[in-house]
């Protein structure tokens, strides 16, 4: 069954970098539908494109102005299709506002100021990000982090239904607000106090070498890899679609994506770890 999707969330967030992702993956897009004609819209697109990884409807300044109505649709969609789901894209408003600073762009809910703008919208979508099946924050990343994220997100499922990724990061640079797990490996030797191993990163072999020889990473690994192994069958057999899991270290560069990328080699996953510091 072809998946459908309802992509929506805070204006200047991100819809436009994720519909192209999800083109580049095959999807069929069906960008600012009014939401009246999406359920039918859905329901036709659907059956006609069995070839397309998924059909994609990008909700903008309907679905911001009108929550309830798509609650509505959302509803509709997943009556029909089991695999329907929502995605919503947020951003802490001092993004946003510095985002539209430097655009020539309205915002689509006009008000004293843009702040004023966006606290309006984050209101009324409160309900809609409530009943969100993803929801990804994209104010620490940037384009081309996003679209690796959507990639992540949206490859084929590892365990009957259950889409599995993982993301490194730095405590620093703050913690992400859309995983489910998060580990933390800040208790390892840092490479970052060892003058050769400091301008690398973990994805090098000798920063990897150095963290995982660590007699306590092979203890957090065994221990992290196990509960994981019963867990991920666990989430997908209770209906779970997406399950994210976090690793982080202090800066996010070295300890946290050697530890993410061996993670995800024990547990055979198929999609690459989406390294959300390491260039920083």
């Amino acid at each position: 069954m072809t998946d459908v999707l309802l992509v929506t969330g805070m204006s200047g967030a991100g819809r436009s970098t994720v519909s192209t992702a999800l083109d580049d993956l095959g999807w069929f897009i069906i960008d600012n539908l009014p939401l009246e004609l999406i359920v039918r819209v859905g329901e036709l697109a659907s059956a006609g494109s069995k070839d397309a990884a998924g059909v994609a409807f990008i909700v903008g300044r309907s679905g911001s102005s009108q929550p309830q109505a798509l609650l509505s649709v959302k509803n509709e969609l997943e009556a029909m299709h089991e695999s329907a789901k929502l995605l919503f894209l947020d951003a802490p408003d001092d993004v946003l506002i510095h985002r539209y600073e430097g655009t020539r762009r309205r915002h689509p809910h006009e008000a004293a100021t843009l702040a004023d703008s966006i606290a309006q919208e984050r209101t009324l979508l409160q309900v809609v990000r409530d009943s969100a099946d993803i929801i990804i924050d994209t104010g620490t990343i940037n384009t081309n982090q996003l679209r690796s994220r959507i990639s992540e997100i949206f490859m084929p499922s590892d365990v009957d239904g259950l889409r599995v990724s993982m993301v490194s990061f730095g405590f620093s640079n703050g913690l992400p607000r859309d995983v489910d797990l998060v580990f933390d490996c800040r208790f390892l030797p840092n490479p970052h106090w060892v003058d050769e191993l400091r301008p690398l990163t973990g994805l090098d072999q000798p920063v990897a070498e150095y963290v995982l020889r660590q007699e306590e990473a092979q203890h957090f690994l065994h221990d992290v890899v196990s509960m994981l192994e019963w867990q991920i069958p666990a989430f997908a057999k209770e209906g779970k679609s997406y399950l994210t899991i976090a690793i982080g270290c202090t800066g996010g560069r070295h300890r946290s994506v050697a530890i993410a990328e061996e993670i995800r080699r024990r547990l055979g996953l198929r999609n690459s770890v989406f390294h959300r510091d390491i260039t920083r």
